[in-house]
């Protein structure tokens, strides 16, 4: 590792351990940078069948009297096919904010919506959630809020009978306990956790797949690690989640996307990390890793890249947990079969997804930061070479081969020379002095197990790669103490 010193390159401490360390807090402080990135989204439902029905209906902005107009004749019409075409009309309008705006602003307007969602007749009672919906999916705060009074009613048609009711009334509530703290704080007490923990047993894939967005949209709440998780934790969720990723003919991938986000939050939370592991967590990931390597050999479908960075985040960062290493051998796999796995998903993210690879790159790095079978496993199956062709990709690549040759003697003298030494001098050219430092690094541990490196290395660099970089003076000097402490120390 390196620092800056009035406007020059200092060289740090130099034992294996030392290094071992500055590699440590630098993955610490990347793995807090991506616990603190969420996917806060928002999601309207619409019925394709509606949808078909109604085009060529153009979606017009109605004031005042117009919204007045409709939500009378839905309370008061004369038949139940008027009722519900001036809900219909009405939710049209209300795809535009500015109708929004004026609906929120109309005194008893959503009173008036809330009394019709609670009818005893079904269709102005979905006619009612739907026009709930669209305002759920507004990005003005204000409209959020004055959808509050509905949230109750949401929540208790969680336990209805019809499963297309349940899904819109799911993703309505995801759309509004993301937006507003209000509304979570409402919906805590009145028992959300277990009504969605009631819902995952719901035999409806619709279903699972809307409850999966609620509870991922609950879980990235800024007050979720202290009020909602050790709830969630504590219902029988994680156990239902876990049964949902678990690979197999029955596994859906929308359902397992929404799910292995949850369980993402969850384990970033870091609340209590143990109780998934002893659960099987990282037994169920493991095993749908190896699905995912196999499932991207035999389809071209899109989507599988959608589960593999949800999966790839859940095993880094579980095996950064104490308890990994305590119950390591529940992922009941051999080290060669995770590898080889990894291998194939980074070669389909390479074509399909190139922004999801230092998230596999993460995890081959957590596998081999404490293990020497998986080591062990990376020189057996010859995959260093195709990892130095994701070198451009990330320098994670230089920190997974900095934990190979930190394992000692006989794991350099198999990464030495090989194809090592010609990527190791191109990143020495490099401007970025960071992939630099790590470069020297790595040259440190392969001089240190394999003191014929160092003079290896400066006869075939003659030095010119060094020479390029700007702050030449310094690593000459490195490179030169590198080799003294091989050669006698």
């Amino acid at each position: 590792m390196w620092s800056r010193q009035r406007g020059r390159l200092k060289p740090l401490c130099c034992g294996v351990e030392e290094l071992r360390c500055r590699r440590r807090e630098r993955e610490a402080a990347l793995r807090k940078a991506r616990r603190e990135q969420q996917l806060v989204s928002k999601r309207l439902l619409r019925d394709e069948a509606l949808e078909e029905a109604e085009e060529g209906c153009v979606a017009m902005i109605f004031g005042e009297a117009e919204i007045q107009q409709f939500l009378r004749l839905a309370q008061r019409g004369t038949e139940e096919k008027e009722r519900e075409g001036a809900l219909v009309s009405l939710r049209r309008g209300l795809q535009h904010p500015e109708t929004q705006q004026t609906f929120i602003r109309l005194e008893g307007s959503i009173r008036t919506l809330v009394g019709l969602l609670t009818s005893n007749q079904a269709l102005l009672q979905l006619e009612a959630a739907r026009c709930l919906h669209e305002l759920s999916h507004s990005e003005q705060s204000a409209v959020v809020e004055a959808c509050l009074p509905a949230t109750s009613y949401l929540l208790t048609y969680l336990s209805g009978h019809s499963s297309d009711f349940i899904e819109l009334c799911l993703y309505t509530l995801g759309n509004l306990i993301v937006e507003s703290e209000a509304v979570r704080r409402q919906l805590l007490p009145q028992g959300i956790v277990p009504a969605l923990a009631a819902c995952i047993q719901s035999p409806h894939l619709t279903v699972l797949e809307a409850l999966g967005y609620a509870l991922s949209q609950l879980l990235q709440a800024k007050e979720a690690p202290e009020k909602i998780i050790p709830s969630v934790l504590g219902s029988t969720l994680p156990q239902h989640m876990l049964q949902l990723l678990q690979p197999g003919p029955k596994l859906n991938l929308g359902v397992a996307v929404e799910f292995a986000w949850c369980l993402h939050y969850i384990i970033c939370s870091q609340v209590n990390n143990a109780l998934l592991i002893t659960q099987g967590a990282l037994s169920t990931l493991g095993l749908l890793l190896l699905d995912l390597a196999g499932a991207v050999q035999r389809t071209e479908d899109a989507g599988l890249e959608l589960l593999a960075c949800p999966v790839l985040r859940c095993l880094s960062n579980l095996l950064t947990e104490a308890a990994a290493e305590a119950v390591g051998g529940q992922l009941q796999l051999r080290d060669e079969r995770v590898v080889a796995a990894l291998f194939i998903l980074l070669q389909f993210l390479l074509q399909k997804q190139p922004s999801l690879l230092p998230e596999g790159l993460w995890l081959l790095n957590n596998l081999t930061a404490n293990s020497p079978s998986f080591c062990t496993s990376l020189l057996s199956l010859d995959l260093i070479e195709p990892l130095l062709h994701l070198l451009s990709v990330s320098n994670v690549v230089l920190t997974v081969l900095c934990n190979v040759a930190e394992k000692g003697p006989a794991y350099c003298q198999r990464l030495w020379p090989g194809p090592l030494l010609s990527s190791l001098l191109d990143t020495l050219a490099f401007s970025d002095t960071e992939v630099v430092g790590q470069s020297l690094e790595l040259l440190q541990l392969l001089f240190l197990y394999q003191p014929g490196a160092a003079q290896a290395f400066l006869q075939q660099s003659g030095l010119q790669a060094l020479q390029r970089h700007e702050e030449v003076a310094q690593l000459q000097d490195r490179v030169h103490a590198l080799q003294q402490t091989a050669l006698h120390g």
